[in-house]
């Protein structure tokens, strides 16, 4: 999945732009500033809006001399925009339930990389850490079964490549405090989606 652009790749072209633009705000917009949002011409942006219009995804209000368009949230397929372009988010929050319901859940999950900075694209990988408690050998058959078992899940949730760094607390906990640039990279963007945050893990070498 696109989760740069995820309304754009799933409705193609001036339409799913258009889109796009109106489900990040509730603010009424004039048709020029729809299509500057967009990166569109205004005489794209002005095709496209009527029939957006027409089938009730797009209210209309004018206000002589201009036209004022904004999204229809009580829409259902306007909802469905919406829920698009947050997709990033529900995919968090996704991710997180999984690493929640396996057998034996991670000490904590950290995404990072590409996804954890908003620029992942259909061609990104998603990069995870997966913290292993330390009362669980790292050659348990229920815990390397659950890490693939996310891993496939979180595939299919994501339609990406899933890549997995499996560590075990004590490890992660000084490796989060290492000069290493990966786990720099981990420290600075890393988004926890399940277990101990960054800075309990941070604290817990500190204390």
């Amino acid at each position: 999945m696109d989760f740069v652009h995820p309304v754009q790749a799933v409705i193609p072209g001036t339409q799913g732009r258009v889109l796009a633009v109106l489900a990040e705000t509730t603010a009424e917009l004039n048709l020029r500033t729809v299509a500057r949002l967009a990166s569109v011409s205004p005489a794209q942006a002005s095709r496209v809006l009527p029939g957006l219009v027409e089938l009730g995804l797009v209210e209309r209000r004018e206000v002589p001399p201009s036209s004022l368009f904004r999204l229809n949230r009580e829409n259902v397929v306007a909802q469905v925009v919406i829920e698009l372009a947050r997709s990033r988010d529900t995919a968090l929050e996704r991710m997180g339930a999984v690493a929640r319901e396996l057998p034996l859940p991670p000490a904590s999950v950290i995404v990072f990389g590409s996804f954890a900075r908003r620029e992942a694209d259909r061609q990104s990988d998603i990069d995870a850490v997966i913290v292993r408690p330390d009362d669980v050998d790292d050659d348990d058959d229920t815990w390397t079964a659950g890490v693939e078992q996310w891993r496939s899940k979180v595939r299919a949730i994501t339609g990406n490549p899933v890549e997995v760094i499996e560590i075990g607390r004590s490890e992660a906990i000084e490796k989060l405090s290492s000069r290493g640039q990966l786990w720099r990279d981990v420290a600075r963007e890393g988004v926890v989606v399940q277990g101990a945050t960054l800075d309990e893990l941070r604290g817990a070498l500190r204390g």
